[in-house]
């Protein structure tokens, strides 16, 4: 398996017309190239808009595709949402593509971070039940029929898991359905989905960048696709412990720590079994994340339990002293 280089973009959401400051979590940190089998960090950006890091990212992600070099983009909000969301939307294809593209096609997000993130979410509840359900979480000027600032409470009759199968493995991540309120990723997901994607479809990209698990399967990299030098998963940095510097952004940290942590793995050529998941993974399981749901890369071999609100805490991971990495968002 190629040496992978660690990127790491945590795509959190910014608020109209909200632009970076020194205290918000958008930071791009940039490697230089391995020295002796080890990454070294060595740039901290921090693009003012989602926009300015998308394409920061590009450029990134196209020299690395011209330059041969395999790397790895972490981004910390989810892939996909709970079963059974792509049917009760009416689309076809893939899943997890066809719910990709119907976000995007539905999302408006300027330059300057202006988002309709509410408005989609809402016209989704309309289209999934008529109602409030399953997004919630919105300022109360966005309040209305299908959408609500607090929680329905409609999981278990609505149809729809409030978890994914890897939210019930691992404590702390909050379910996509959340748009705004402490810890929410929903509004992450929406204005994150579809950059991803363009980073996806960007054609000096295309047949180099693959989307795991959905485009890889649940598999070592080194059974994946040869040209799969570019792969997008889905990231958790608080899976691993961190201790923020004098003055670091707690967040920047967080993110530090999780680029340290997998760079370790990949110097001890151990980087690519975390690809291949969970292994307690039933094969009905597997099917699911790897075409609906997604995975949060480093959730493996932990004992599954049956999926509510609070879960077994992941054990902190101390990590190695040298990677790299990059973290976009707003808190």
């Amino acid at each position: 398996m190629r040496q992978l280089a660690l990127r790491f973009l945590s795509h959190g959401r910014l608020e109209r017309g909200q632009h970076a400051t020194a205290r918000t979590r958008q930071h791009l940190v940039l490697p230089s190239p391995a020295q002796r089998g080890r990454l070294t960090e060595t740039a901290l950006e921090n693009p003012s808009t989602r926009y300015s890091a998308y394409l920061r990212l590009c450029d990134v992600l196209r020299d690395a595709v011209t330059e041969k070099r395999s790397i790895l983009v972490g981004f910390d909000f989810p892939f996909g949402f709970s079963r059974g969301l792509a049917q009760r939307l009416g689309l076809a294809g893939p899943p997890w593509r066809a719910v990709w593209d119907e976000i995007a096609g539905l999302l408006s997000d300027d330059e300057e971070n202006r988002s309709n993130r509410f408005v989609v979410a809402a016209e989704l509840n309309h289209r999934i039940s008529g109602m409030a359900f399953p997004f919630w979480g919105c300022p109360p000027k966005h309040a209305g029929l299908c959408l609500a600032a607090t929680h329905h409470r409609q999981h278990e009759t609505g149809g729809l898991a409030e978890r994914r199968l890897v939210e019930g493995r691992v404590r702390g991540p909050q379910p996509g359905w959340k748009l705004l309120g402490t810890g929410s990723v929903g509004s992450q997901a929406l204005t994150g989905i579809p950059i991803v994607r363009r980073l996806r479809d960007d054609p000096a990209l295309a047949g180099h960048a693959k989307v795991w698990p959905f485009e890889t399967g649940l598999r070592p990299v080194a059974e994946c696709d040869d040209r799969a030098l570019v792969v997008l998963a889905e990231i958790y940095p608080s899976l691993v412990a961190n201790q923020p510097h004098e003055g670091e952004v707690k967040d920047s940290a967080q993110v530090r720590a999780i680029g340290l942590h997998f760079a370790g793995l990949d110097e001890r050529g151990a980087l690519a079994e975390t690809l291949a998941g969970d292994p307690g993974l039933t094969p009905e399981e597997r099917d699911v994340v790897a075409t609906e749901e997604g995975w949060v890369l480093g959730v493996t071999a932990l004992p599954a339990r049956p999926q509510s609100p609070s879960g077994r805490r992941a054990k902190p991971i101390r990590v190695p002293t040298t990677a790299i990495h990059a973290s976009h968002g707003v808190r």
